[in-house]
This record gives structure tokens, sequence and C-alpha cells, in this order.
């Protein structure tokens, strides 16, 4: 986003500015007048829209919308420089006809449109970035249906966070342009919206399993190949907890718990390992895959004494594997309490 509709709302933002020597006295005096008019706005420094863009990673097949899209330059210079399509929003029509002024002097009529709406009855639905220059409250007030987005949506927002949903990336950019030719620094925040990964996921092997063959046709696990194909199935559970894209859990096995360790969630990728006995012997568990709704589809490599293999992980939420039209029988009770590892 380019811009705070009204200067007002930002005045504190200016005051603080001022009063650390970061903005000199003629100016203040200027956007004091700005805020009783009608139609004044902060841009964002041209120099920080393209470092937004950078971070998001915006590309041809993007689709980005900005909310609160001022004289448009973000959705302007997404779709010139890196041929991506969106559109903005902005409550002030005066906005919205210099948008589409300056799009049609950048040649991008065709990937960009513009329109006076509110922000909060606008169709994200169709973003895979969205950019947002808001004030602190409003970023809180929209948070819950920007995390109710597909996940993988990226969001870029300029110098404001979202409270407790820490971001991915943080970085402070110095640009000579900020408060108006002042100078200063811009925060700028990124996230990736994260997949609902919270609830008990089961599934079973891969010690049961057969080990992916290499290119060679040989099995990766070599020498340990029959023992994995003749081994007893082993039902697995887990249990994740998550904040955002913060997630935590445990995991059942063989009669024993253990803490996942090095839990990762970016958008629909998770990673996660544990090491926990299988057949009398140690294991470790190096689980990758894709969410995608109920279920997660990946690779696990584990490797353990007599155990060294790679091979396919498939996981359905709240599904024992024998509800899920497997023969192998659910076990009876699971221990309660804290895991253990």
């Amino acid at each position: 986003m380019q811009s705070i509709s009204c200067l007002e709302a930002r005045w504190p933002v200016v005051k603080r500015a001022a009063c650390a020597g970061a903005m000199p006295l003629a100016l203040v005096a200027t956007l004091v007048l700005a805020a009783d008019s009608r139609v004044p706005y902060v841009p964002t420094p041209q120099g920080v829209v393209e470092r937004m863009l950078d971070i998001a990673k915006v590309g041809p097949s993007d689709y980005i919308i900005d909310l609160g899209s001022g004289d448009g330059r973000i959705v302007i210079t997404a779709a010139s420089k890196h041929g991506a399509r969106g559109f903005g929003v902005d409550l002030n029509p005066e906005r919205i006809k210099e948008s589409n002024d300056n799009a049609r002097r950048a040649g991008v009529t065709d990937k960009v449109a513009f329109y006076q709406r509110n922000l909060f009855e606008t169709d994200l639905s169709q973003a895979s970035v969205i950019t947002m220059y808001l004030l602190p409250r409003v970023n809180l007030e929209l948070r819950p249906k920007l995390l109710e987005l597909k996940p993988g949506t990226r969001l870029v927002s300029h110098d404001f966070d979202m409270g407790d949903w820490r971001a991915d990336t943080h970085i402070a950019v110095k640009d000579e342009d900020k408060y108006g030719g002042a100078g200063g620094t811009s925060d700028i925040y990124f996230w990736v919206v994260p997949a609902k990964a919270e609830g008990t996921w089961n599934w079973q092997g891969p010690v049961a399993g057969k080990p992916r063959s290499n290119s060679t046709g040989q099995s990766n696990g070599a020498s340990t190949t029959s023992e994995l194909e003749r081994g007893k199935p082993q039902t697995y559970e887990i249990r994740l907890d998550q904040k955002h894209q913060v997630i935590t859990g445990s995991v059942w096995v063989g009669g024993r718990t253990a803490t996942l360790q090095g839990a990762s969630l970016r958008g629909t990728e998770i990673t996660f390992q544990f090491t926990t006995e299988v057949n009398g012997s140690p294991v470790k568990h190096e689980y990758s895959g894709k969410i995608d709704g109920g279920s997660i589809n990946g690779t696990v490599a584990i490797s353990g004494p007599r155990v060294h293999a790679r091979s396919e992980w498939n996981a359905v939420r709240g599904t024992r594997p024998a509800e899920a039209g497997t023969s192998t029988p659910v076990h009876a009770a699971r221990p309660h309490g804290g895991a253990t590892n």
C-alpha cells in the first residue's frame, strides 16, 4: 500500500518522527495543514516499494492486491517491472483517478485496475500477494481475514506488524524519500499465510515400507532392504499445536512418545523430526511434506543401527490408519501426560 487515507490517523507517527528529530519542523507544519484536507495521503517511497516486491518475490504468475493503493505505484511497479497483474483499492476518488492516469502512462492498463472500495469489503481470495500500509489497529482487525486466505499467500506490510503474528521476515530500509523527502527508516514485514496444521495426524510406516530406489535401480536401504520389507508396520500419530505459523507437538509410536524437533510450517510446507525406538532400536525420522486440506504428502528419511532409507510419507488428519482403509489394528490406548523423549 502506498498511503493512509487520513493523515490525522497517522499523526501520532508524524509527531514521534518530529520529536525524534527525524523530520524538519517545516515539513511537520505542512503535514499539520494537510491533516485538514479531505484528500491527504502518505506515500511509500519508491525504493521501499521495490524492496517490498523483491521480498515477496513477485513474478509474472502473481496477482497482487494493494490495500489503500494511493497513487497506484505498488500495483503499477509490480506490473511494469515484474509482469504481475492485480488491482488496488482506496477510499479516495482522487487517488483512484491519479492511479488510472499513472497506469496509462506506464502502459499497464491491461494488467492493473483501481477501485474506490472499502478494504474490509474487498474480496482478497484471488491474490497471491497482498501489500498494505495500514495502522497497527487496522492490521489487527484485518488479520483474521488474512489468516483465512489460501495457504501460501504472501503478505507485505510497510512500517507496521500484526501483533503476535510474528513476521517470517522483517527488515529495516533507509530511504531519502521518506516523510516527503526528509528521509527515514521504513520497516518491511513479510508473512506467508500458513496452512491449518493443528490437530491429530496418523499414518503407517515407513519402517514397514519398501525404500525408494535411486537412479541406478539400487535400493537406498542397501543391505537393510529385506529387513525393511519384512518389518512390522508401525502406526504413527502426531498431535500438533499451532499459533499462526509456529507449530509444536509430539508423536506416539510403538507405545512411546517423543517431542517433535525442528518443527517448521511455511505456507503448506511442513517439516519436523524426532528420534524414537522402533522394533527395539533408536530410529531418527526426518519428515517433509505439503499439507493439502486433510492430508500431508511428502517424504521421510529414516536412519538407525539397522535401518537407513527414504520413502514416501502420507498422513491423514484425524483418521487412524485402520479407519483410512488399512488392516492394521489401531492401538487401544496411548499414554497420557507430557511427551517424553
